[in-house]
C-alpha cells in the first residue's frame, strides 16, 4: 500500500479548499499566493544547490555527462532543461541528457505504470552507458517514485555521482543520492496535482544546476550566453546583439566578425577585442579552456606593450 497521506505534496492545502467557488480573479489570486512560496521554499536549499553545480561542474569538466532521470512531470522538466542546453550554450546533445519512465511516447502521453518499475531506471542509464565520470540527478516530486529510486541505486553502484531533488523531506528519495534537495513547497492548490508548485521548483532548481555549471564552465562572458548556437533567424541576431554588448562594435563589424568565425560569438568577440587572426585567437582561447575573460587577461599579461591593444 502507497500511503500517501503522509506525504506533504498529497495533503489538502486549507488555502484552497474553496477555490472551486470563488471568482476567477480570486482563483488566480489564490494560486499567485502559492506560487509565491515556491522561492521561498527554494532559498532553504541553496547551500545543497551550490554544491551540486560544483559536483556537476567537476564531472563534465572531467568528461562526464549530466543525466536528469524523472517520471512524468518530473521527467518532462527535465528533458526541457536537458534540450536547452545546446542551443543555448553550444553543447553536445549528449552532455546533458532527460531520461522520463516510459521513454519518448511519455513525453507527450502519460505512460504512468512506467514509474513503478525499480529496475527500469538503471536499465535506462545502462543503456547510455553509464560510468562513473558521470552525474546522474534524480527528479521525483513525491520521493518514492520507483523508476528514479532504482536509476540513483544504478547511479551508485557504477560509481556516478548522485543528486536528488524532491519536495517531500520524509522521503525515500530524500536519503537516495550523495546531495539531496528538498524543496518543501507543501501541499498544491489542487490536492495531489504536483505539476503545479512542485514542478515549478524543480523547473527552477534544474535552472539554477545547468546555468551554474554552464558559467563554470566558460560559457558566460559577463552575463552573456557566448556559446549561443546561432541556429536560427533570432539566434543569429542574438548572437550579433551579443557581440556587440561585449565589444562596443558596430554591428556590420560585429556581422563581419561573426562571418568570419562561422558563428561563433565567443569567437568573434575575442577577434574583435584582440585585433588578432581567428586562428591565434582560436589557439589562445583552447590554451584557455575556452574561458573568454581568462584568455583576455592572458593576452594583457603576455603581449609587448605596443600589441597590448586591450584596454
Amino acid at each position: 500500500m502507497i500511503h500517501l497521506e503522509k506525504l506533504i505534496t498529497e495533503s489538502r492545502n486549507a488555502a484552497t479548499k474553496n477555490i472551486d467557488k470563488v471568482s476567477t480573479l480570486e482563483l488566480v489570486k489564490i494560486i499567485n499566493e502559492e506560487d509565491k512560496k515556491v522561492a521561498r521554499a527554494i532559498e532553504q536549499t541553496l547551500p545543497q544547490i551550490a554544491e551540486a553545480i560544483d559536483t556537476i561542474t567537476d564531472r563534465l569538466k572531467s568528461g562526464g555527462r549530466l543525466f536528469y532521470l524523472g517520471a512524468g512531470t518530473s521527467g518532462r522538466i527535465g528533458i526541457l532543461d536537458a534540450s536547452e542546453c545546446p542551443p543555448t550554450y553550444g553543447t553536445d546533445p549528449s552532455l546533458v541528457q532527460g531520461l522520463i519512465a516510459g521513454g519518448i511516447e511519455a513525453i507527450f502521453q502519460s505512460q504512468e505504470g512506467a514509474e513503478d518499475s525499480f529496475e527500469l531506471g538503471g536499465a535506462d542509464l545502462a543503456e547510455k552507458n553509464l560510468n562513473s565520470k558521470d552525474v546522474v540527478v534524480g527528479l521525483a516530486a513525491s520521493g518514492r517514485t520507483p523508476y528514479v529510486l532504482g536509476g540513483l541505486a544504478f547511479a551508485k553502484a557504477n560509481g556516478a555521482s548522485t543528486i536528488a531533488v524532491t519536495c517531500n523531506p520524509d522521503s525515500p528519495l530524500a536519503t537516495a543520492a550523495a546531495i539531496s534537495i528538498i524543496a518543501a513547497v507543501g501541499p498544491e492548490v489542487i490536492t495531489g496535482s504536483t505539476r503545479m508548485k512542485a514542478g515549478t521548483a524543480q523547473k527552477m532548481i534544474l535552472n539554477m544546476l545547468s546555468t551554474g555549471a554552464m558559467i563554470h564552465l566558460g560559457k558566460v562572458y559577463g552575463n552573456l550566453m557566448i556559446d549561443v548556437k546561432a541556429s536560427n533567424k533570432k539566434l543569429e541576431e542574438r548572437a550579433c546583439h551579443i557581440v556587440q554588448e561585449a565589444t562596443g562594435c558596430s554591428r556590420n563589424d560585429a556581422q563581419a566578425a561573426l562571418t568570419k568565425s562561422k558563428g561563433q560569438a565567443k569567437l568573434a568577440i575575442f577577434m574583435i577585442l584582440s585585433g588578432l587572426s581567428i586562428e591565434r585567437s582560436q589557439k589562445i582561447l583552447e590554451e584557455n579552456k575556452g574561458f573568454l575573460a581568462q584568455a583576455l587577461t592572458s593576452l594583457r599579461q603576455h603581449l609587448p606593450p605596443k600589441e597590448a591593444v586591450l584596454s
